[in-house]
């Protein structure tokens, strides 16, 4: 099997075009200082809380068609600009009418926007959950239009994303810095909640998850099982660009695979899925599909994929892996499952409580590992592709 790009796959820019960029300053400092050890020796500025702000969580994602007739327009905003042309996205839009043109991504956001409420409520955290994508309605112009009528002026932003890179977190913070300029001067401040990848409330979740997946492989093939833990490609210097001081993307995907397959007796390997872009273009490796092909051609027996890369069923896990890896496991001989995802586990929702506590002082950061709690403040030059 080759590997198929995937409708986000669409999304990451071509690090060998030339883009223009700005400094970039955190519209909002943070309560606290940074904690992890990644975080260069550089002056911030950093001011205080106002104490008669009306807060707000921010859930902030991509996107994606709530219907057959939104497709091609998504695809058409995501690519924007990019010269990607339509034969291409009618080949992408594919995958997304094999599930009727619905992105699963939107309704798992208000299951999590609702079980984020429920949370807050109660332990007693009194504050408005909004939700805004990138790409599509819930538009991010909007969301911030509305929570600016509703009186909120300060709102702590939640990525659905746990590492660092350009496509997966400085995305984000630019969209949200051109949605506050187009809302205008009286748009709500934002604070980004810090990168997860190595809390417990990420990890655990997936811990479980992976043990229950191993239950699945048939007794017989239990003897021979890998563990493939998936994360999403990006291109080489994408990854060299990311974090403060570069590479953070896959040391964060291997550090956070690590975490969840300790005490397991199991080969383990980390793969990436979903690459595209040119073919001259770099892009993060191993495949998924080379992985299982090799393991098969070793003896393995079974596999175990872990969506190690995602916080729920994005349409790379419900496409590549349960439907194209799974089918090629099945062609090699592999008995196969796939782990679930956090989704609206109640470690995973107390956590975006728990990173929301760290920013007004009142919970201490916790994390797995040591590579430390990620940072609160992005410095200007972090995750910037450069020419």
């Amino acid at each position: 099997m080759r590997p198929r790009p995937l409708p986000c796959s669409v999304l990451l820019p071509d690090p060998t075009r030339s883009r223009r960029r700005g400094p970039h300053r955190p519209p909002h400092p943070p309560l606290r200082r940074p904690a992890a050890a990644e975080v260069p020796t550089l002056r911030q500025d950093r001011g205080v809380h106002e104490d008669d702000d009306r807060d707000a969580l921010l859930l902030v994602s991509f996107g994606g068609p709530e219907g057959p007739d939104d497709v091609m327009p998504f695809l058409r905003d995501v690519t924007a600009g990019r010269g990607v042309p339509e034969e291409r996205l009618a080949e992408v839009a594919e995958h997304y009418f094999h599930f009727g043109g619905v992105s699963p991504i939107n309704a798992q956001n208000r299951e999590l926007m609702a079980a984020i409420r429920a949370d807050f409520t109660a332990h007693g955290l009194n504050l408005p959950v909004y939700w805004g994508n990138r790409h599509w309605k819930p538009r991010l112009d909007d969301v911030l239009a509305a929570m600016r009528d509703d009186g909120i002026t300060h709102a702590w932003a939640f990525l659905t994303s746990a590492y660092s890179s350009f496509s997966s977190c400085r995305q984000y913070l630019d969209a949200i810095e051109r949605a506050r300029r187009r809302v205008g001067p009286a748009a709500p401040r934002i604070d980004r909640l810090r990168l997860y990848f190595n809390h417990p409330g990420f990890i655990e979740p997936f811990r479980d998850a992976t043990r229950a997946a191993l239950e699945l492989i048939p007794v017989a093939d239990r003897g021979a099982v890998a563990v493939v833990y998936v994360a999403h490609s990006i291109p080489v210097a994408m990854n060299v660009a990311s974090g403060p001081n570069g590479g953070a993307y896959r040391r964060q995907v291997e550090e956070a695979a690590r975490l969840v397959h300790e005490g397991l007796p199991h080969p383990m390997r980390v793969a990436y899925c979903s690459r595209s872009g040119s073919p001259s273009t770099p892009w993060l490796e191993p495949d998924v599909a080379v992985v299982l092909q090799e393991l098969a051609s070793k003896g393995t027996r079974g596999v175990v994929v872990v969506p190690i890369g995602f916080v729920s069923d994005h349409m790379e896990v419900r496409y590549d892996l349960d439907t194209e890896a799974a089918e090629l496991a099945a062609a090699s001989g592999l008995a196969f499952a796939r782990a679930a995802t956090p989704g609206t586990d109640p470690r995973f929702v107390a956590m975006v409580r728990e990173l929301v506590g760290e920013r007004m002082g009142t919970v201490r950061p916790r994390a797995l590992g040591s590579m430390g709690p990620a940072h609160d403040v992005c410095p200007a030059h972090c995750c910037r592709l450069r020419d």
